[in-house]
């Protein structure tokens, strides 16, 4: 039985007070991003697209159009975005930086409210870790900051068997298990004053990416900071350097590099929705 006060799991409900952080929030924000350039973009609810871009196609809704083609709710932000201003709207603007404020959906009945911006043929995610950083500081949060590179899980698994499979869950078993000495030593490095250790002991190419995890983390000097070089996001499209917030076991941010559509992009989500729970003390 279901009670007519009920909402599906997952589901928000903001109302009075909650209702008027989450709208002062998404106001901070969107005056801090048209600030530094960026426009507004709201994209459609559904989507023909989706399941391009997410690792489990079973995290979408799924339904179709009057033509019986399959389409999604948007579970995602950050490629329709791309994909629209390049492929439907690219005759009609040449802006490149480009904000959004909306909800995604995931199955069965989840929904995230976000805060986005993308900058499109422009990989400088320092770029986006500062406005991220900005926001938080301006809202008195000093979450977490992880910084890995999609590059070093990618080039464990074309060049040393490791399936990408056990660095998406963090199959430590399994990873101490590899014939490579300095697997270990990658699997324990959580500071980035401790790369430069690592350097003339992991491959050339391990050790090029490693690099650019220090240098990104010297460019913010944020004291709340760890690395993660075997972290794989669960998002086909990122790349190259990534970075997330979070708290306790919340992400509150992510963001990165990324390929869309043949453009070199970079950008960040912001999952307001968690960042509320924060400031509420939840």
């Amino acid at each position: 039985m279901i009670y007519e006060h009920e909402i599906p799991k997952g589901a928000r409900l903001y109302f009075g007070q909650s209702a008027r952080l989450k709208r002062d929030i998404e106001h901070l924000a969107s005056d801090l991003l048209y600030k530094e350039g960026f426009e507004e973009i709201d994209t459609p609810l559904f989507s023909y697209h989706q399941h391009h871009y997410l690792e489990d196609e079973k995290e979408l809704i799924t339904l179709h159009d009057e033509q019986n083609r399959k389409l999604s709710l948007r579970a995602d932000s950050t490629i329709d975005v791309v994909r629209l201003i390049t492929k439907r709207l690219g005759r009609s603007t040449e802006h490149k930086r480009w904000f959004y404020i909306q909800p995604i959906y995931r199955y069965p009945t989840y929904e995230y409210n976000q805060i986005g911006a993308e900058v499109l043929e422009n990989a400088e995610v320092g770029e986006m870790l500062r406005l991220v950083l900005e926001f938080f500081s301006r809202i008195g949060l000093k979450p977490t900051l992880q910084i890995s590179n999609i590059q070093i899980p990618k080039i464990l698994a074309k060049e040393y068997g490791i399936p990408l499979e056990v660095l998406k869950h963090m199959d430590i078993d399994r990873l101490l298990e590899s014939e490579q000495k300095w697997m270990v030593k990658l699997l324990y490095l959580h500071s980035a004053e401790r790369i430069d250790d690592l350097l003339g002991i992991v491959p050339q190419k391990i050790e090029q990416e490693l690099v650019k995890i220090k240098e990104l983390a010297d460019f913010v000097n944020y004291d709340n900071l760890i690395v993660a070089p075997l972290y794989y996001a669960n998002m086909r499209y990122y790349e190259d350097l990534f970075f997330r917030f979070f708290c306790d076991n919340a992400t509150l941010a992510m963001g990165g590099e990324y390929e869309a559509a043949g453009i070199e992009a970079s950008g960040f989500s912001i999952y307001t929705d968690f960042v509320i729970n924060r400031l509420k003390g939840e």
